[in-house]
């Protein structure tokens, strides 16, 4: 049997078509099959276009493209998945955000954990768990199941512990806070030495070497005299004033992940940047998928028409997942950040977590050394959303709106805007508002719909956000499908 490798969700935007840029570099996988699948045809159309056409432009004259509607076919015989899938597309997503913010809950990405992370989890988990039902029973032997689909933790959790199939979750903020660190060290990433280690977007840069020298103590004056990230990481910098560690991720996701940033909104404006969305701007990774979808749509044409990419080694992105499968299949050893289950790694965060930690990949697999223990504030910090990542992921598994409404007690942001009234009544507006992407919950859905229909509500309020953009036009914009 040839090699098979299946996309899932393959309509994304931003990962397809950069994914396999990096994977068909590599000669291995350039006679392999690649099949990509999603559930909306006019997008799967697309994209296979752009990549048909980027294949046939490098000569890539035995490589199998196909693609297809169903799942099933899809995995059927691979040896490796790929999950890019956003389940619920821009109306959840849109639900996510606009929801909460009636109770003060101002997001920016919302996408891992707070409200718009947990209710994202309950769409994909199911998703998660079907998907693995038919790798396990249609897919090649042991095969392996990537996901770089969010929430990251949740998804990973499910699959590992619930879906039966052998996952590791792939993320690149570790790569972009690597070279963040290295900018204002003067330094080339290369030259920075790391060992990250925590939960995916809360993992903490614990080594930082340059030519055997620890650099830790030195990051907090460099990112504080820094022209750019001095204005745009004010989080970051915040945060690795009063815990000793910076962090991996954006400002934006970090502001959301804690208790003190984004809780008052006339404070908000102190914490965030309005030059780029992920700076923390309100709403800002929705506005810009939306964005996004929208230049997809009205410029395809015009990519379609200009030129292909070309795959090249130096073109090859930091995105870990093509690298793996190098590793496994030609036995080239690649050193990386990955998220598995915990089992003892970080020995103070829970084994059954999924933790972010240093990895290894050869031809004998996937293997994480023993990390040993967080400093003790960047474990607290992760262990709070630990709680709130089991919660949600079991929550979801179950079906059990008792665990979600306590997943969402628990989490730091909501916990610091909302009192449990309006908790258990946002929960409510959640449920019935993205009810056909939650068939888990039928039962929480009737139950909510009726408590809304009685009229007695805690007020809520129409608040924007604190910091909130309008969206742009594709012809102002201009842009790019990677």
């Amino acid at each position: 049997m040839g090699l098979k490798i299946a996309f899932i969700g393959a309509g994304s935007i931003g990962f397809t078509r950069k994914l396999l840029a990096d994977l068909l570099v590599v000669g291995r996988f350039q006679d392999c099959e690649i099949c990509l699948m999603d559930i909306d045809q006019k997008n799967l159309d697309m994209i296979h276009g752009l990549v048909a056409r980027d294949v046939d432009a490098n000569g890539l004259k035995n490589l199998k493209l196909s693609k297809t509607l169903d799942r099933r076919s899809a995995v059927a015989k691979a040896k490796y998945v790929f999950s890019v899938a956003r389940v619920g597309g821009l109306g959840a997503f849109e639900s996510d955000v606009e929801i909460p913010l009636r109770y003060g809950v101002d997001q920016c990405v919302g996408d891992t954990i707070c409200a718009g992370g947990i209710m994202y989890g309950q769409r994909t988990v199911p998703y998660i768990l079907d998907l693995c039902k038919d790798i396990r029973e249609a897919a090649a032997p042991e095969a392996l199941l990537l996901n770089y689909s969010n929430p990251m933790a949740m998804n990973t959790w499910a699959a590992n512990r619930y879906g039966g199939v052998h996952t590791v979750g792939l993320c690149h903020g570790v790569q972009h806070g690597h070279k963040q660190i290295a900018d204002v060290l003067g330094l080339e990433q290369s030259e920075v030495d790391i060992v990250c280690a925590g939960i995916n977007h809360q993992t903490w840069y614990i080594q930082i070497r340059h030519r055997g020298e620890d650099m830790t103590g030195r990051l907090l004056e460099a990112f504080e005299k820094h022209p750019v990230y001095s204005r745009e990481e004010k989080v970051r910098i915040d945060m690795l004033r009063r815990f000793g560690y910076y962090s991996t991720e954006s400002n934006g996701h970090l502001s959301e992940y804690v208790a003190w940033y984004r809780k008052r909104p006339e404070e908000i404006p102190r914490w965030i940047d309005m030059g780029d969305w992920i700076n923390g701007e309100t709403g800002g990774y929705l506005r810009h998928c939306r964005e996004q979808r929208s230049t997809f749509e009205a410029e395809y044409q015009s990519w379609m028409e200009g030129p292909p990419l070309r795959y090249s080694p130096e073109a090859r992105s930091q995105e870990h997942g093509s690298y793996i499968l190098e590793a496994l299949e030609t036995g080239r050893m690649y050193r990386g950040h990955f998220n598995v289950v915990n089992r003892g790694c970080i020995t103070n965060l829970p084994p059954d977590a999924v933790v972010e930690a240093p990895g290894y990949v050869d031809a004998n697999g996937l293997v994480t050394p023993i990390v040993g223990d967080l400093p003790l504030g960047a474990a607290a910090v992760c262990n709070a959303s630990v709680s709130v990542q089991r919660l949600a992921t079991e929550a979801a598994v179950r079906g059990d709106d008792l665990l979600l409404r306590q997943a969402m007690m628990l989490d730091p942001l909501v916990g610091a805007v909302c009192n449990p009234e309006e908790i258990w009544q946002m929960v409510d507006e959640l449920l019935v508002a993205e009810q056909r992407w939650l068939p888990q919950y039928a039962a929480a859905v009737r139950a909510a719909a009726g408590r809304l229909a009685e009229g007695k509500r805690v007020p809520t309020k129409e608040y924007r956000g604190a910091a909130r953009r309008p969206s742009t036009t594709p012809e102002r914009r201009g842009g790019s499908p990677t």
